[in-house]
């Protein structure tokens, strides 16, 4: 079995996005193949969304977030509360997480950072990299979180596929 990686940019999706983020989890399980992400909004949230439904008990699931779970929620009503996402997003997100916890508490791969910023999700990066055997990349606005996967993909030297969009 291998590991995917599955990242993307988390501010803007649309419809093609999201069909192309499905049809790619549904093509991973189908071949037997787990996922690995970020737990984030957009791109992480479609392929959670889509590799529960492929993946019932969730053994072939690992999100890698940053921090705690509890860190992790607080993180997110706060971005809710300061205007950045909607409270819509945050409890969508956090929901999810709390699901996937619940089905397979192993699936959720908690890192040790107490406080949530740039650094902290590039070093999550790391993790789901160093943990992956290859990479698909749903490079949204050319953002430098998807950029910077695709590096650390391409100095690991897996596989990479990437789907460009500017919305």
């Amino acid at each position: 079995m291998k590991w995917v990686a599955i990242a993307g940019g988390w501010r803007k999706t649309n419809d093609k996005v999201d069909q192309d983020v499905r049809s790619e989890i549904k093509k991973i399980f189908s071949a037997g193949n787990g996922i690995i992400s970020g737990g984030a909004l957009g791109v992480d949230y479609i392929a959670l969304d889509e590799a529960l439904k492929n993946d019932q008990e969730a053994l072939r699931i690992k999100i890698f977030i940053p921090s705690t779970f509890e860190i992790y929620k607080n993180h997110f009503i706060s971005r809710a509360n300061e205007g950045v996402i909607t409270i819509k997003q945050a409890s969508g997100l956090i929901e999810q997480i709390a699901k996937l916890k619940s089905i397979n508490p192993g699936a959720l791969i908690e890192g040790p950072d107490k406080i949530l910023n740039q650094e902290s999700y590039f070093r999550r990066i790391t993790e789901i990299i160093k943990n992956s055997d290859e990479l698909i990349a749903f490079h949204i606005n050319k953002t430098e979180g998807t950029q910077d996967t695709i590096e650390k993909a391409a100095v690991k030297n897996i596989p990479i596929k990437v789907f460009s969009y500017t919305l």
